[in-house]
């Protein structure tokens, strides 16, 4: 089952509204994978992007999570594949990790960053002393990752219908 996906208050503080829309288009990932056959969870639908796949998108969507918050705001080892040269987009390499491990893992990794965005103030800049992105308040990586997150649920519009024609946002 998906997190809910409900909309923040139209009138609310802004930690209240950023961290609600977010959550809802966390939860449009998870909505987006209800359903899907493993062998769809990774079947590539776009010849020129094969490694734009559902699970593919879901671990990269983890690790950006773990990048933007732990790594460059809290200043923590810049650790895991979306840090390896080679090869390139090693995060959403996937092949024989099921979905739900994925989604799994996205969860958790969400609920660190919600506990870190709760921990800051928004107007804090982050600390990785070696990425220039670091320099960015933390307010600036929410509304970031709130676009990140909502560009990658609209890949996900697409792939699925490409799959099997599910199309729906709520």
């Amino acid at each position: 089952m998906s997190p809910a996906r409900i909309r923040p208050p139209f009138v609310a503080d802004e930690r209240t509204q950023l961290v609600g829309w977010y959550d809802m288009q966390r939860a449009i990932i998870h909505y987006k994978c209800e359903g899907l056959s493993e062998v769809d969870a990774h079947r590539s639908v776009l010849p020129t992007s094969p490694l734009m796949t559902v699970a593919g998108v879901v671990s990269h969507l983890r690790w950006v999570e773990q990048t933007w918050f732990e790594v460059l705001f809290l200043g923590r080892p810049a650790e895991g594949p979306q840090f390896q040269e080679e090869p390139e987009d090693a995060d959403m390499m996937v092949d024989g990790i099921p979905l739900s491990q994925l989604l799994a893992d996205y969860e958790r990794q969400c609920a660190i960053s919600n506990e870190i965005i709760a921990a800051h103030s928004l107007d804090e800049v982050g600390r990785h002393p070696d990425f220039r992105s670091a320099e960015a308040s933390l307010r600036w990586m929410v509304i970031h990752m709130v676009e990140e997150t909502a560009r990658h649920a609209g890949h996900l519009d697409t792939i699925r219908e490409l799959l099997d024609g599910e199309t729906g946002y709520y």
